[in-house]
């Protein structure tokens, strides 16, 4: 009787794949429970955290007169770490005339830092040595003038930081890409790459001719 009554009760909770409707196996459950999940999860993909009210750089924008979304800086805003009152050191130019003699102490050290800046900036283009037949010149690229012809060894040393700083021709403008006092430290370089070139042992003096001659330093 017990065994009987156990039956009739627990029969109609038994499902017609022998399973409990409150398992969670049962597609009783399953499929109200996906139902449920893939609600929430398109509830969820809206694209207001995306899209949010903002200007997106040279946007326009009508809020302002002109028009732009974009605004003009302050006068006189200067960003850390800028050099002010120093026009022949930022612009290579001084009384508006490009400046002849180099605004930076002349060190092994700035050398050495221009050499290496030179081979990771320069000299895709320039090639290593300054002829003009960079990587990307022998894919294609424009070709830049040698660095050793007479119109650039004369040009000032003002004239070559402001081509690095501003671009000419197909080099763009590095001067958001190089420090003041690494775009100096090229220019050097480059000056010993010309001078290298173009150089005569009467340059020397009588201990750098010995060296020479003998092979190096001891």
């Amino acid at each position: 009787m017990v065994g009987k009554t156990r039956r009739i009760v627990t029969s109609g909770l038994v499902g017609p794949a022998g399973r409990h409707p409150l398992d969670r196996r049962s597609p009783a459950i399953q499929i109200p429970f996906l139902a449920w999940l893939c609600t929430g999860l398109l509830t969820g993909c809206h694209q207001d955290m995306y899209d949010q009210p903002k200007l997106e750089p040279l946007e326009a924008s009508t809020f302002f007169d002109d028009g732009m979304g974009a605004r003009p800086v302050v006068p006189g805003t200067i960003f850390r770490g800028m050099i002010i009152d120093n026009p022949a050191l930022t612009t290579g130019r001084e009384n508006g005339n490009l400046v002849e003699e180099f605004p930076v102490e002349l060190t092994r050290e700035l050398l050495t830092r221009g050499h290496e800046r030179f081979d990771i900036i320069c000299a895709n283009c320039h090639s290593r040595t300054g002829d003009g037949d960079g990587m990307i010149v022998r894919r294609g690229f424009p070709r830049p003038p040698s660095l050793h012809i007479d119109r650039l060894r004369g040009a000032p040393v003002g004239y070559v930081f402001g081509v690095i700083t501003s671009g000419h021709g197909a080099m763009p403008a590095l001067a958001h890409q190089v420090h003041v006092a690494d775009r100096w430290a090229i220019v050097a370089y480059v000056r010993a790459l010309q001078l290298s070139r173009h150089g005569r042992l009467a340059d020397l003096s009588a201990d750098e001719r010995k060296q020479l001659i003998e092979g190096g330093p001891e």
